[in-house]
């Protein structure tokens, strides 16, 4: 599905940490919207989608003259105190409209003349690989954490069809961890998986969060219940999996593979530094 492209000039970027990303000082969205339409964003039940009076995934806003709107914000914003960023709460700053616009690797550009505190990239592409160059400028002060939701592709195709393939993201994690990038693997919202995902993380990444829509979407997985998904794992006789306690089999085959340190759940594997 081809999305609509609309071009605003924002009045701010940085916006105060709050909920979920009270551990931040910041979040920051390169884009409104998100082409990748994934079934299960809680976005979806947000005002930022239920005034646009257009399904979510078929629009994006394009955030003009980002990078000097940033520099000023970042600047202000560092006189006062420490600034922990999270990149992005409400739209993939890696989406496909990236590829032709580059918002967000102009807002990284920034970010290596104006270092934050700590700076957290959540994303679910792999064109993050594109920007390894800035992001090892940051060097410690950023993670990128990259959505793997579950290691089987057929999984991926029936909850998330517009989103990148799993071997891609994987392929992705691998560039950054080499070029010295610190990475994690978000299991969010987790999805059914095989046995083996663990192992098939484990040289890619050293910290592992699991999280699901109960914990994660901010309304003790309400806004995810009127989406209607549990309908989409009845359809594959996998109703188990779409419970608060299914994050466990998950959880405890990673603890399995990793140390415990390495291995958060919900908001404590989005927490800065």
């Amino acid at each position: 599905m081809k999305s609509e492209l609309f071009y605003k000039y924002p009045k701010s970027l940085l916006n105060k940490g709050t909920g979920f990303l009270s551990d931040y000082s910041h979040s920051l969205n390169p884009y409104t919207g998100c082409a990748f339409g994934c079934s299960y964003c809680y976005v979806r039940q947000m005002p930022v989608s239920t005034f646009r009076g257009a399904e979510w995934g078929t629009w994006v806003d394009v955030k003009k003259e980002a990078a000097e709107l940033l520099h000023k914000e970042l600047r202000k914003a560092k006189a006062k105190g420490e600034v922990t960023i999270f990149m992005s709460s409400s739209t993939d700053p890696y989406q496909p409209v990236e590829y032709r616009e580059k918002v967000t690797r102009s807002l990284l550009e920034v970010m290596t003349e104006e270092p934050p505190d700590f700076l957290f990239v959540q994303t679910r592409s792999p064109l993050v690989s594109r920007d390894v160059d800035l992001l090892v400028q940051i060097k410690d002060r950023v993670r990128v954490s990259m959505t793997v939701e579950t290691d089987l592709e057929e999984i991926r195709k029936h909850f998330t069809p517009g989103a990148p393939p799993i071997a891609a993201r994987l392929k992705a994690l691998q560039e950054l961890a080499d070029a010295g990038v610190p990475t994690q693997a978000t299991i969010a919202p987790l999805l059914p998986s095989s046995e083996d995902f663990p192992v098939k993380l484990k040289s890619l990444v050293s910290r592992v969060c699991v999280d699901d829509y109960f914990m994660g979407d901010g309304s003790g997985g309400r806004r995810t219940g009127r989406l209607g998904i549990r309908a989409l794992y009845e359809e594959l006789g996998m109703e188990e999996w779409y419970d608060p306690s299914a994050y466990r089999i998950v959880y405890d085959r990673m603890r399995r593979v990793f140390p415990d340190h390495q291995v958060f759940v919900s908001q404590k594997g989005f927490a800065p530094f």
